[in-house]
């Protein structure tokens, strides 16, 4: 019994013991992992998206190659020798060696162009108005600038957008064909374009969200304070104005664009960053400041037209005079080119184009708004939806293309939706040019109807007639 007794008191205590160090131990570990995964934890990488692409690597760069030979024709460029295109380029390499994913040939060229503006061509072209210079207060806001460019070409934002609109209009049978083989050749006729203005170079909310998130990591991977990300693009918000409007209409703002570069930057390691300028940065400035580059609108003006006839592009007196004037509906006011013309009453629907954009009772060229009666919707979104399904109907040659979105026109809560079509212009060959129609929808105050307007343009002219149309939308005022 008293061996029974020893026993149990020798084992009650080794047990205990036992059990503490056991514990210990467990502590000690999980502190140990914790410890070890506390840089993983800090350090959060966003890693660039992916998503079907039909474009190979080859033809991506190809793709970019060739819209960038048109945007050397079509803007004016500052040379390479310029001390601020090379200041640029510096600068652009140091940013693209951080960028991670497949490395792409970036290049990087400035446009003599007042308004503040960047993007980025498929496959490493990469543009900055000098108005964005002009504008920037240090080096580390023109780099954040760059770094969000460079991550649209790291996430291939183009050409899967070209991709979605493919998989929207071809069978499958003829998509799946595309696979394997590369599609490089069909672009063309597919009607699918990377020039300047074109569809593919605008951008979706959730696509400047991704850029503004890599473009932090790059910035941060580069050595520059990535704070400057949002505050950079908050400033230009809070500025607004004129000099301003291309940009967001080619960057539509996300939500909470500040927070959560913010939130981003908390995840990643204190370091010395480098200066936020440089005084390289402000001999560059100085220079952009002395010079006067042009406006948008001097730039198209520049531009000859290619054919005076309706069997190609940029005809005659269809490009929009730089004068407006307005015009007064029962429901809206609206401002257009004076050298248009208004087709329609007052009381109803009204078309706006230029004669010459008018051929055999169809438009080329023109602005139509007019309203719209749902059947069953209580929300914007919904009757939206149900005019672009009406409208899909009444012409199967129609489609939708990328996603509606919401905006804002001068207060009042809108959508907008980019379509395509065929155009009644045809090219040299006789073939129908593409179409291309901006959708716009407004509630109208006290009804259930909604204002809707559609801007229409053979696709190789839209971007020139697009400052024209956006400056027509920002006019309009509801009575």
């Amino acid at each position: 019994m008293k061996n029974r007794i020893r026993a149990k008191h020798f084992w009650q205590p080794v047990t205990g013991n036992l059990s503490r160090r056991v514990v210990d131990w467990q502590l000690q570990f999980m502190i140990l992992i914790c410890i070890l995964a506390l840089p993983q934890l800090i350090d959060a990488r966003v890693q660039p998206t992916h998503g079907f692409d039909l474009f190979s690597s080859q033809e991506e760069v190809q793709a970019g190659q060739q819209a960038s030979a048109q945007a050397s024709q079509q803007l004016p460029i500052l040379s390479d020798s310029d001390p601020i295109t090379k200041y640029i380029q510096r600068l652009g390499a140091t940013l693209a060696s951080h960028a991670p994913g497949e490395k792409w040939p970036y290049n990087f060229h400035v446009v003599n162009q007042k308004e503040i503006n960047a993007f980025a061509m498929p496959g490493g072209p990469v543009y900055i108005n000098l108005g964005t210079i002009q504008a920037a207060d240090n080096e580390a806001e023109v780099a954040a600038v760059m770094s969000h460019e460079i991550s649209h070409v790291v996430q291939r934002h183009s050409t899967r957008a070209a991709t979605r609109q493919m998989e929207a209009q071809l069978p499958l049978s003829l998509l799946g064909g595309f696979l394997g083989k590369g599609i490089g050749s069909q672009v063309a006729q597919l009607g699918i374009q990377f020039g300047v203005g074109s569809y593919f170079l605008k951008n979706s909310r959730q696509n400047e969200q991704e850029a503004d998130l890599l473009g932090t990591d790059i910035m941060y991977d580069s050595g520059y304070n990535p704070r400057w990300m949002a505050e950079f693009f908050r400033k230009l918000q809070q500025q607004g104005g004129s000099s301003t409007a291309q940009f967001f209409s080619d960057h539509p703002i996300p939500a909470n664009r500040y927070q959560y570069v913010s939130k981003e930057v908390t995840t990643l390691p204190p370091k010395q960053y480098l200066p936020d300028s440089t005084p390289e940065f402000a001999q560059i400035k100085q220079r952009a400041m002395g010079m006067k580059p042009l406006t948008q609108q001097q730039i198209q003006q520049q531009q000859k037209p290619t054919s005076n006839k309706l069997t190609g592009t940029a005809i005659e007196g269809v490009a929009p005079s730089s004068n407006f004037r307005d015009f007064q509906h029962d429901a809206y006011t609206i401002s257009y080119p004076d050298n248009w013309q208004v087709y329609g009453q007052s009381s109803g629907a009204v078309t706006i184009a230029p004669q010459s954009g008018v051929t055999q009772d169809q438009v080329a060229y023109s602005a139509i708004v007019s309203g719209f009666q749902p059947e069953d919707s209580n929300s914007l979104d919904q009757t939206t939806h149900e005019l672009i399904t009406r409208l899909t109907q009444g012409n199967p040659q129609l489609k939708q293309i990328g996603h509606d979105e919401d905006i804002r026109i001068n207060g009042m809560a809108a959508k907008s939706a980019d379509m395509v079509g065929v155009s009644p212009i045809k090219d040299q060959s006789g073939n129908p040019l593409r179409e291309r129609d901006w959708l716009v929808t407004v509630p109208l105050s006290n009804s259930q109807q909604v204002l809707y307007l559609v801007f229409i343009s053979p696709e190789p002219d839209y971007s020139q007639m697009h400052p024209a149309f956006e400056a027509m939308l920002r006019s309009l005022r509801l009575r």
